[in-house]
């Protein structure tokens, strides 16, 4: 957006036809923009073999520590309350965002990508959170 007393300020504030030259010289490219998205795209995947909070990959081998072994199931206990008040959230008429026409129920911080649909989030699940991020 252009800065209050800069020349294409100016331009905006002259008219239309000189507002859409500056609009078009404001906008990022088609190259620049399809670039950024896949970028985005490809650093927002989940890996196949992503492990989630709360998960292990091998957790016989992961500590022999009766301690740390209970505390780890207190904090899946604990994403799993989190997990039902998302979805009761996302069933309440008054979050209108999430029960709208568009049905689009928020998902991104949904502790456990493997149950919300019976199959392990792949790719752009919009949902999950990973032991370790990516971007």
């Amino acid at each position: 957006m252009p800065e209050p007393g800069s020349k294409e300020y100016a331009m905006l504030e002259a008219g239309q036809e000189e507002a859409d030259k500056v609009f078009i010289r404001t906008i990022t490219s088609q190259f620049q923009t399809i670039l950024g998205i896949s970028l985005i795209e490809i650093l927002s995947k989940h890996a196949s073999d992503e492990v989630y909070l709360g998960e292990r990959d091998e957790p016989e081998r992961w500590t022999s520590d009766a301690r740390a072994i209970e505390a780890f199931k207190r904090f899946g206990s604990r994403l799993l309350e989190i997990e039902d008040r998302i979805v009761k959230m996302n069933n309440d008429p008054a979050f209108k965002n999430r029960t709208g026409p568009v049905k689009m129920p928020y998902m991104l911080l949904y502790p456990n990508t493997s149950d919300a649909d019976g199959t392990k989030g792949v790719g752009l699940t919009a949902m999950g959170i990973p032991n370790s991020i990516s971007i």
